[in-house]
């Protein structure tokens, strides 16, 4: 993971979430699949990352998105230029689940 700085990092976590649409993820079983999304990438970040780091929580973040989008794209996935949310696939709620989680201020689980 490339080192980030804050504002770079937040900056990144926005756009995606603009590109994405999260505004229109209000449905609940979008919402309760993207919270699933988001419990796993808080237990991805929480192994093996000092509890130091943690507090670098948009950093972190954005290299776990940036992360998912290369590897995503080595497999031939584009962004969708509109989400289906209720259809989405894994990719998808995974970016999505990053964003909100950066949104919340969560980027892993409290010791």
């Amino acid at each position: 993971m490339s080192v980030w700085r804050d504002f770079s990092a937040r900056r990144f976590l926005d756009r995606l979430s603009d590109e994405l649409g999260l505004a229109a993820v209000l449905a609940p079983g979008v919402l309760a699949a993207v919270d699933q999304h988001g419990a796993a990438v808080r237990d991805v970040l929480a192994h093996g990352v000092p509890a130091s780091a943690l507090a670098a929580g948009a950093v972190l973040l954005a290299g776990y998105a940036k992360g998912v989008l290369d590897e995503a794209a080595e497999h031939g996935w584009r962004p969708p230029a509109l989400v289906d949310w209720p259809n989405a696939d894994w990719t998808t709620l995974r970016l999505a689940a990053v964003c909100h989680l950066a949104r919340r201020g969560q980027p892993a689980p409290e010791a």
